[in-house]
């Protein structure tokens, strides 16, 4: 923003908690601005009316209106004194205009040396008016957590204190309405948490003893006791805001193009301003043309736009390190994702059961869960949850084979389940092996078999339709990468739709196989979880990573986070980008012909005797359109297309992103 209307930005730290964006002194700087304008305009207010009560003592109206001159004058300088220092493209405006403002008092229009500072100063307030309306959506985030908090002592009873005085391991009451101050572990009570704020997620989360909540989610019903685990800006939203501000200050392309040929365009516009006051000796003219050349629009068509495309993907629960990828992010022709833990769960679930003639299932099952839950193995624990405890046989004396199984009794028979081998030792002859791609177990009594049970990490319910929402963007070109077998990977690419894979790859190899993407002209968006998706993350046109789950590196690694493991906010990114980036487009293209269509007229003279002050209204008016334009982007709204998945345990979002 020109600085005119505002100073450069100071850091805010974690704890701001004012209802302003501005830090004390910018506020202050601001309504200095704002107040020497408004006394300015009364001065040559002033002097216009004894102008025409007292035609002929015209003294006094110009000793007034030099008054008012000379009142913006001194900010309208000191801007420019410090875009000279600090060259941008936000100074361009203000060196222009006070060489505007300076033409006009080396030829003695302090009429005009008054009204234009004045209507460019107010024109710029409304401009960082605007813009702030769009960050509001951002700051917002630093204000969900409450000042206060209650803490549990040794002895059970409760105290208030500061959230910042907050440590970790410290233990917090929540009662329903309360909003989480900070990271932890429920370790008593059960409550319905709403994360709409922090990861677009409309439906609450039923939380229970040990799920993790999240600092600025809701308690909507219930008496909490939690654990500390992140205070500060390490905790999750504190990463949050710290992910956005950074965005916030990115420059995008078309901004830095823009600020590649600032010098150019300056040199230009003197040139055309000397040739038409040498060519006509007409200075309004001159004056015009400095002052309709000042490239407010063009400076602010990127910026505001990426601020309200940020702060909207917020909304959806998507974190964009830097607003260079929102137009990235718009040009991605084909998608890599990996396979565990991104289309799929992570997690295996029951798949089947193949009871034996004259066994139950239900009783399969119950045996399998009894047996699971005596071990720690992954595939046991997973067995653990395929039936309810009351349907769960009493087992003594479990015990567990490395690499083939558990085994124990129940009642005067031995129980076993795990690999055949296992089984015949106790007599029991499986017969044939089902096929099935994941891992799967016997089960037996005695020397009876008893049946199979199989296992599977499933695609997650949404996959097939994110993807088929991907396809209808026009990203038919969709590749499955992942380390398991090519068994594996064929049936979750064909249950997806998705109909190029490659299975049993390393990490090298994955980067390799997006590289190669890369090389044939694709521009690959790729999504991971894991650490071994670093590489193809960062090899990647744009790198998403799983926020829900994902590991440190991961989310060092990739572009975008997404704060909930739903794929289907994949879709959501790319029409957000997509609209983002004709916006600016337009406002880049309302900008620049709105600039050269008034520099045309300003130089032909079109633009009357007072052409330097219709150019400032004029070119005032085209920014306001382009500022307008931008915050429509806050409209755009997915938050409620999206069916809830039912219940999602909480896992903390490592943001490491951030740092």
């Amino acid at each position: 923003m020109s600085g005119l209307a505002m100073g450069a930005a100071e850091p805010r730290t974690k704890e701001t908690r004012t209802t302003s964006l501005l830090s004390f002194g910018e506020r202050w700087s601001l309504a200095m601005r704002l107040t020497l304008s408004m006394f300015a305009a009364g001065l040559l207010g002033i002097a216009l009316l004894w102008r025409v009560v007292f035609p002929a003592d015209g003294g006094i109206a110009e000793l007034v209106a030099g008054l008012a001159a000379l009142l913006v004058a001194v900010p309208v300088l000191s801007a420019a004194w410090a875009s000279l220092r600090h060259p941008s493209l936000h100074g361009m405006s203000d060196q222009l205009v006070a060489l505007a403002l300076v033409a006009c008092w080396a030829t003695g229009d302090l009429m005009t040396a008054a009204i234009l500072p004045i209507v460019m100063i107010i024109g710029h307030v409304l401009e960082e008016r605007s813009l702030l309306g769009s960050r509001e959506a951002i700051d917002a985030l630093s204000r969900l957590v409450q000042s206060t908090s209650i803490r549990v002592r040794p002895d059970g009873t409760h105290e208030e204190v500061s959230t910042q005085h907050l440590r970790v391991g410290d233990l917090i009451a929540l009662h329903a309405g309360d909003r989480v101050p900070v990271d932890g572990v429920i370790r008593q009570g059960a409550a319905s948490i709403d994360t709409a704020s922090l990861t677009g997620e409309s439906v609450p989360i039923d939380a229970v003893e040990g799920d993790v909540v999240l600092a600025g989610s809701i308690d909507l019903d219930g008496g909490l006791t939690v654990e500390v685990t992140k205070v500060g800006g390490e905790t999750t939203l504190g990463k949050i805001v710290a992910l956005m501000h950074k965005a916030e200050a990115a420059k995008p392309p078309v901004t830095r193009l823009l600020e590649a040929y600032s010098g150019h365009y300056m040199v230009l516009i003197l040139l055309v301003a000397a040739g038409v006051w040498f060519a006509t000796g007409n200075t309004p003219a001159m004056l015009a043309v400095l002052v309709a050349s000042c490239p407010c629009a063009l400076v602010l068509a990127a910026p505001a736009t990426a601020v309200a495309a940020i702060a909207v993907a917020a909304r959806h629960g998507i974190l964009i390190k830097s607003s260079a990828f929102l137009e990235q992010l718009a040009e991605v022709t084909s998608v890599v994702v990996d396979k565990t833990g991104t289309v799929t769960t992570g997690e295996l679930t029951l798949v089947g059961a193949r009871p034996a003639q004259g066994v139950s299932e239900a009783d399969l099952l119950g045996l399998a869960a009894s047996l699971g839950s005596a071990s720690s193995h992954p595939v046991s624990r997973a067995l653990a949850e395929v039936a309810p405890v009351d349907e769960r046989p009493l087992l003594r004396e479990p015990r567990e084979e490395r690499g083939l199984g558990m085994h124990a009794w129940q009642g005067d028979a031995q129980v076993a389940m795990g690999r055949p081998a296992l089984l015949a030792t106790f007599g029991a002859m499986t017969g044939p092996v089902p096929m099935h791609d994941g891992p799967m177990v016997g089960l037996s009594r005695g020397s009876r078999f008893l049946g199979w049970v199989m296992l599977a990490d499933e695609p997650r319910p949404e996959s097939r339709e994110a993807m088929a929402s991907l396809r209808a963007l026009g990203l038919n070109r969709q590749l499955l990468l992942t380390g398991d077998r090519a068994t594996v990977a064929r049936r979750i690419a064909g249950l997806l739709g998705i109909t190029d894979i490659a299975a049993e790859a390393l990490p090298e190899q994955k980067m390799q196989r997006v590289l190669d993407e890369v090389r044939q002209g694709f521009r690959p968006l790729v999504v991971g979880d894991g650490i071994n998706d670093s590489l193809a993350l960062k090899a990647g046109a744009v790198g998403v990573a799983m926020g829900a789950q994902g590991t440190d590196v991961a989310l060092a690694s990739a572009d975008l986070v997404l704060m909930t493991s739903d794929l289907r906010r994949l879709a959501t990114c790319i029409r957000l980008s997509r609209r983002c980036r004709r916006t600016i487009h337009i406002n880049v293209a309302l900008g620049l012909g709105w600039t050269v269509i008034l520099i045309v007229l300003a130089a032909c003279g079109l633009l009357g005797a007072e052409g330097a002050i219709v150019a400032a209204v004029v070119h005032n008016f085209s920014t306001l359109l382009g500022m307008a334009n931008s915050g429509r982007l806050l409209l755009f709204d997915e938050t409620g297309l999206i069916a809830p998945r039912g219940r999602v345990v909480m896992e903390s979002p490592i943001l490491q992103a951030a740092e």
